[in-house]
């Protein structure tokens, strides 16, 4: 029953995500940053050959709880996301990534 619980839990909160990445909804803390501030890291994250993080979504990624976003990292690549650019958002924005959420 826990499991099935988890399992609900974490498709409640990608549910949310996505509501909230494409405008739909209010902003929902997730990670200590609120959902609606990731419009400004999408561009770096998205597409070939993304842009740099610009300091709006540096200041983002400063202020997040990183450990705790990289337990999203799997539901990146349905969201557009490529996960290879967004590990490396911490590192360009001159924080440390937590060391158990590196690429492999």
């Amino acid at each position: 029953m826990a499991h099935s619980s988890g399992k609900s839990l974490m498709q409640w909160m990608v549910a949310a995500l996505l509501i909230a990445l494409l405008g739909g909804a209010q902003a929902v803390k997730i990670c200590d940053i609120e959902s609606s501030q990731l419009k400004f890291c999408r561009a770096a994250v998205t597409g070939e050959n993304p842009p740099p993080p610009d300091e709006k979504c540096c200041a983002v990624i400063r202020g997040a709880n990183l450990p705790c976003l990289c337990t999203y990292k799997s539901i990146l690549p349905s969201l557009g996301i490529s996960v290879k650019d967004a590990m490396e958002l911490p590192g360009k924005c001159g924080s440390k990534s937590p060391s158990k959420c590196q690429v492999r």
